[in-house]
Formats: structure tokens, C-alpha cells, sequence
């Protein structure tokens, strides 16, 4: 038999105990598709989010509708996990640069930058 998804998560992640605080937090976003880990074993759980992990969660919740086009910003390669997550999020006024053409993907995102992104 399979095991239950939290037995799952705790051998998954090596670094998320059963006792954590977040332990049903970390499960139910995994199990919604929101976050993965930083690896097979890993989650990182204080690891600081970045600009494209941020934007690329608010994709997954919105279910990662099609994007039409890449997006604009230099320093957003197609090929990397968040590329259609910017695109999508830049192109529906989610985003913007922190320059007309950087959007900064690998900055650690602030506060203020994550309020100003779920105000929109």
C-alpha cells in the first residue's frame, strides 16, 4: 500500500521534520502543486524566496494558463523554470522590472516588491 502523503513528505524532504510548525503547511502546498522542493531531498524551508520563485508560485495558483509570448526582460532566459511565470505575470500587469528590461529573477524578493505583486 502507499504510504500516507505526509509519510511521503517526511521521506521526501529530508530537512522537514514531522514535529516542524510547518509540517501541514509544507504538505498542503506540495500536495496543491504550489512549491517544490529545491530538490528531490530538500526543501529549504528558510531559504529566502526569490523574485522568480514568488512569481512562479502565483503561476502554479493561477493554474498555469498559457502565455502567448516570453517575456521582455534581459535577464529572463526561456529555458529556466520562471520564464513563463514571468512572462505570464508581466503580460497580465502582475509585474514589472526593476528596469524596463531586468526583471531581476534571482534578487530575494522583498515585502514591499510581494505586496505590490498580490495588490495587482
Amino acid at each position: 500500500d502507499a504510504l500516507p502523503i505526509c509519510e511521503k513528505i517526511s521521506l521526501k524532504f529530508n530537512d522537514i521534520k514531522n514535529d516542524a510548525w510547518y509540517y501541514d503547511v509544507v504538505k498542503t502546498i506540495v500536495e496543491k502543486g504550489l512549491m517544490n522542493g529545491i530538490s528531490e531531498t530538500e526543501f529549504a524551508p528558510e531559504l529566502q524566496v526569490t523574485r522568480g520563485m514568488f512569481v512562479t508560485i502565483l503561476y502554479r495558483a493561477a493554474g498555469e494558463r498559457q502565455v502567448a509570448k516570453t517575456s521582455n526582460f534581459a535577464d529572463v532566459s526561456a529555458d529556466t523554470y520562471y520564464a513563463k511565470a514571468v512572462a505570464w505575470a508581466n503580460a497580465n500587469g502582475i509585474v514589472t522590472g526593476i528596469t524596463e528590461n531586468k526583471f531581476a529573477p534571482d534578487n530575494n524578493i522583498t515585502r514591499e516588491q510581494m505586496a505590490a505583486i498580490l495588490y495587482r
